[in-house]
């Protein structure tokens, strides 16, 4: 079986469980190349690399089991590589070629434990995650250290690290740099996974009945574990039980473990008590929104990346006029870049203040939308109304898209219970338990899941576009 073949049952077995506009845009741009026994997905960008990564991999693994009786490493890349390849290409492993609707079952566990992504990206690719372009200032300086720390080994007393930052101010980019300093050090055996990845995996290592590998991957495999975004966790009680038994293993046999979140230990709710002390148990880093010369830096040093030359009173607009997160910065100084190329003018203040109005406007933060928004577009993805979701009707077609966008709302919106409450014509009672009830179904029902990876795919394009 080549590698296009292979991928096209892969997409096949995808196409049953995710919407249309994932595999259209997201799935089907990827490039299937042989890599020894494995597969590599080359990716028309690092950005996409990287969605596909935080969002699909998971679910790619899964099917990728399910076609070729066997798991084997994935790997994705950007661009380039692909392109050298022949257009037949030879077929992979024979465990690929064998893994035929008439062939055996998967052999008995233990199975061969697909490499962690890291190790299959060359550094280049990750240059957009390294210390060495991490500007420090005051509200960040420990937390560069301590990753730094944890990434070569240098403190031995510290093996657990705690990053804590809103939405936007540089945990993701430390968490990887690290990773990535790590495996530069000489340490390979790390893995950088989500919260939301994590528990992807997790379930369908419990669907396919493969849960020895996974633990194999996470526990025996990797020495280095960097799980990002836990408050997700939330409600996930499985979950929480297989991490915080992973963590304990890799703390007993000398492993070390960073895990990052939108707010420190204290403020993580439903969080199991033992894993919240376990994982806050070394050292917590909180890192704060950026000072003026940070922010200054910041926008030089993502401005030359791009080839593009600020006027130093444009630059001072934008620091002056930006003071929220890194991402701010990042989506105004996008803004101004673009809308200079495409009117063909020269970055000025005229424009500066016109991108300044468009991103900048308000304060932005994780939650920038409002009830209505959000209700707005759960209805539009059933193919339904605002009015119905709100209405008393018990009927699953319109309870199911309710509960979802009590949900996402919390998720959202920095609405309080009662207010998502009044926005679906709902109580502060119903909505806590709508939300406990998604939090619950999405654990074990698989087509809810997707459902709200969707969903929740359309509200972060919203987020990224209005702020």
């Amino acid at each position: 079986m080549t590698p296009p073949q292979l991928w096209d049952g892969v997409l096949r077995r995808l196409g049953e469980q995710l919407p249309a506009f994932t595999l259209r845009d997201w799935l089907g741009p990827l490039v299937p190349v042989a890599n020894g026994e494995g597969l590599t997905l080359v990716c028309p960008s690092p950005f996409h690399r990287d969605r596909v990564r935080e969002r699909y991999l998971a679910a790619i693994r899964a099917a990728l089991v399910a076609e070729a009786g066997a798991e084997l490493p994935v790997g994705l890349e950007v661009g380039g590589r692909g392109a050298a390849v022949a257009p037949e290409p030879p077929p992979l492993a024979p465990t690929i070629a064998a893994a035929r609707p008439d062939a055996p079952g998967p052999p008995a566990l233990p199975l061969r434990i697909a490499a962690p992504v890291l190790e299959r990206e060359p550094l280049q690719q990750s240059f957009s995650y390294r210390f060495e372009n991490f500007v420090v200032g005051p509200g960040n300086a420990l937390a560069r250290e301590a990753a730094l720390a944890i990434a070569r080994g240098s403190q031995p007393g510290v093996r657990t690290l705690y990053l804590a930052a809103r939405t936007g101010l540089g945990k993701t980019h430390l968490a990887r740099a690290l990773a990535e300093e790590a495996r530069r050090c000489g340490f390979e055996r790390s893995l950088c996974t989500s919260a939301e990845g994590f528990t992807s995996e997790f379930l369908a290592a419990i669907q396919s009945k493969r849960m020895a590998g996974f633990k194999h991957r996470y526990r025996e495999q990797c020495r280095l574990l960097v799980v990002e975004d836990v408050q997700f966790l939330r409600g996930k009680k499985a979950t929480q039980l297989e991490l915080f038994h992973t963590v304990a293993h890799l703390l007993d046999t000398g492993g070390r473990v960073v895990v990052t979140a939108d707010r420190e230990p204290r403020d993580l709710e439903d969080l199991d008590d033992r894993l919240r002390s376990q994982i806050a148990g070394g050292l917590v880093a909180v890192i704060e929104p950026p000072d003026a010369r940070v922010r200054r830096e910041i926008l030089r040093q993502k401005a030359a990346a791009g080839g593009v030359r600020l006027p130093e009173e444009c630059l001072d607009r934008l620091v002056d006029g930006v003071r929220g997160s890194v991402r701010d910065l990042e989506g105004v100084l996008v803004q101004l870049v673009a809308t200079a190329s495409l009117l063909k003018r020269p970055i000025d203040r005229s424009l500066t203040e016109t991108a300044l109005r468009k991103l900048a406007g308000a304060p932005r933060s994780r939650c920038v939308l409002d009830p209505g928004r959000v209700v707005g577009v759960v209805a539009g993805y059933f193919e339904t109304t605002p009015a119905a979701l709100a209405s008393r009707s018990r009927r699953r077609d319109v309870l199911v898209p309710r509960q979802l966008a009590m949900y996402l709302c919390r998720r959202y919106t920095e609405a309080s219970l009662q207010q998502i409450g009044e926005a679906l014509g709902r109580d502060h009672p119903a909505v806590s338990h709508a939300i406990r009830t998604v939090e619950r179904q999405m654990l074990e029902n698989v087509p809810l899941r997707y459902q709200v990876e969707a969903l929740v795919e359309r509200l972060d394009g919203i987020v990224s576009q209005e702020g």
